[in-house]
């Protein structure tokens, strides 16, 4: 049993405050993407970080996102998605309270993983209602442009505001600045989102087995590639905790074959075009984090840029990331259609990556920075918008919570290993810095191009039929 849906969209007339309020909540989980970022130089000095244990202050956000993800996009389906929505929210909010407040390096690294135990409710509960609110075509891919530039604005915001809240205030305020805006979410959720039906009662049908092997699957994988970088790769932490996790999926699939109520209906990952998006999604994921480190730590340790000058550096590449998600990308969808779109998007950002990385000389700065930081905002945000997109293609409303959970796990698990990878290319030689980023920027480049290639598997107008849970 499911909770019933709506299968076309209704109330248009609420349609554009129900669209801006989606749209803030994503600019909220991007802009502590990005803020987070330009703090972590400082966050590792006051809290006793190394360089390279400061990224679990990234790494525990990925594992209690991408270990929950899956859950939440099943939570969303059964429970309702403003009930899931409004949860997702409020441990948002709570936990970066938290955040701000830790006195020590475990305290904050707690903190940061309840906050994507909100994040694994709140991106599946978004994506849904948007998937569920506009119609898939014109109406969805205007929708998707105006949640995609929000996100954009939201790395633009965390860049900026990141660098100036840490040197004025300190890093604490990175995290303290989202209270206000998740609560002030939270109370215009009931206004303008849909109520939801009634949901299923207790756990009767709910596929628990399916959710435990999930969570703790996805965690495990997620947690190993974090660790790697820091225990090693042939270390239990890392390498164990990779093998476990994956055979506990491995399980998944044979438990999810067999169960009535599947957790993840297996008919919706076994066709072409879904599988394809969530391995492009994944990939242009992973070399997103990667480049921001490696920006992050080619202006910041290497050319001694304050987080506020680096904030600004960032600053071109996401307006221009904003503007073609909000304006390029919905023309380019329905002109070229899916697989057209995102294939360009991505060999474009590999080449943006590619610019940016020649443009890092030891004597560089924003001026050498500026041709690939530009080419790499524009590409990123048509293929942003276009991954999503194809992820909610043909997909009955019944199933967008599942469907919204897996491209989200597909994506934050591509973002911790991408990061995981890209960590350890750039600090495997303790003497050559400079020389480790380009090494991670060009393999960045290419695995974005790779990604690229790769969706040309998809279908060439990928609007298939409906399906269902």
């Amino acid at each position: 049993m499911t909770l019933a849906t709506s299968r076309a969209p209704t109330d248009v007339g609420r349609s554009g405050p129900r669209l801006a309020l989606l749209a803030f909540t994503q600019l909220i989980v991007a802009l502590d993407y990005n803020i987070v970022y330009v703090a972590l130089p400082d966050i590792g000095t006051a809290l006793g970080f190394s360089a390279r244990s400061v990224q679990w202050v990234v790494s525990a956000y990925a594992i209690g996102l991408g270990g929950l993800l899956l859950l939440g996009g099943r939570a969303v389906d059964r429970l309702g998605a403003r009930r899931t929505f409004m949860l997702g929210l409020a441990l948002y909010g709570v936990a970066s309270l938290a955040g701000g407040l830790a006195p020590g390096s475990g305290v904050l690294i707690a903190a940061r993983a309840v906050q994507g135990v909100g994040g694994a409710l709140l991106t599946p509960a978004t994506l849904a209602l948007i998937y569920r609110g506009f119609a898939e075509g014109p109406a969805r891919n205007r929708a998707l442009g105006a949640w995609g530039m929000a996100g954009s604005a939201g790395l633009a915001a965390g860049s900026l505001l990141g660098g100036v809240l840490t040197s004025a205030l300190g890093w604490e305020w990175v995290f303290f600045v989202n209270v206000p805006l998740a609560v002030g979410a939270v109370l215009a959720a009931p206004r303008l989102l849909p109520s939801d039906g009634r949901p299923a009662s207790g756990l009767r049908g709910f596929d628990v087995p399916g959710a435990l092997l999930a969570t703790a699957g996805s965690t495990l994988v997620v947690f190993g590639l974090a660790s790697g970088p820091e225990a090693g790769w042939g270390s239990l932490r890392g390498a164990g905790s990779l093998v476990a996790g994956l055979a506990l999926l491995g399980l998944l699939v044979l438990v999810e074959a067999r169960g009535r109520d599947p957790l993840i209906p297996l008919r919706l990952v076994r066709r072409r075009g879904p599988a394809t998006t969530m391995v492009v999604i994944a990939v242009f994921q992973g070399t997103l984090g990667g480049a921001y480190y490696v920006l992050t730590t080619y202006l910041q340790p290497v050319l001694g840029y304050s987080a506020l000058e680096a904030g600004l550096t960032f600053l071109p590449l996401t307006l221009v990331c904003m503007a073609a998600a909000l304006k390029a990308a919905p023309v380019m969808l329905g002109r070229w259609g899916i697989r057209t779109t995102l294939s360009a998007g991505m060999l474009g950002a590999a080449a943006g990556i590619a610019l940016l990385t020649a443009g890092m000389p030891a004597g560089g700065g924003f001026w050498t920075l500026m041709p690939g930081s530009l080419v790499w905002g524009f590409f990123g945000g048509v293929a942003f918008v276009a991954l999503f997109a194809a992820a909610g293609a043909g997909v009955a409303p019944e199933a967008q919570g599942v469907a919204s959970g897996l491209a989200s796990t597909a994506k934050e698990v591509g973002g911790a290993m991408g990061l995981a990878v890209f960590v350890a290319v750039a600090t495997a030689s303790s003497s050559d810095l400079l020389g480790g980023l380009h090494a991670a920027g060009w393999a960045a480049a290419a695995a974005t191009a790779l990604g690229g290639l790769a969706a040309l598997a998809l279908e060439p107008n990928r609007t298939t039929e409906g399906i269902t849970s």
